[in-house]
């Protein structure tokens, strides 16, 4: 009975939440496609296989399925794929654990951001994408 006001907002805040939820990655899946070489130059640098498809793979996982869940297409598959995809980015690029300050500091953050963003996917994919989105049309 508290929440009844936001209950008149479920769908309206539910898409903000999906639009801000995915700025990261449509941000950084198109910076990633515009400079798809020098961001496989940084996979190579990284010790990260199969550079260019894994770039590949980041432009897909990130821009393409980012711009998806913003519209809510195919919303509860794609968010949870797109948090198993945001964990195994935590655990390849940010293994704080076998690092020293200052880099283990900064790797940690980046790490737990990501587990956090990945637990905000399963809610979405638990939720749905409500109303206002193609799923819901």
């Amino acid at each position: 009975m508290r929440y009844t006001l936001l209950e008149g907002s479920k769908d309206g805040l539910t898409l903000l939440a999906r639009v801000l939820l995915m700025i990261l990655y449509v941000v950084f899946g198109w910076t990633k496609l515009m400079a798809f070489s020098g961001t496989v130059a940084y996979m190579t640098s990284v010790g990260v296989p199969l550079p260019a498809a894994s770039t590949g793979l980041a432009v897909i996982m990130e821009f393409g399925v980012g711009v998806a869940i913003v519209l809510g297409f195919y919303t509860r598959p794609l968010a949870l794929v797109l948090g198993l995809y945001t964990l195994a980015a935590a655990l390849i690029g940010h293994p704080f654990w076998n690092m020293v300050d200052p880099d283990r500091a900064n790797a940690m953050i980046n790490f737990y951001k990501n587990v956090s963003i990945a637990g905000g996917l399963l809610l979405l994919c638990l939720t749905g994408p409500g109303r206002y989105s193609l799923d819901g049309k």
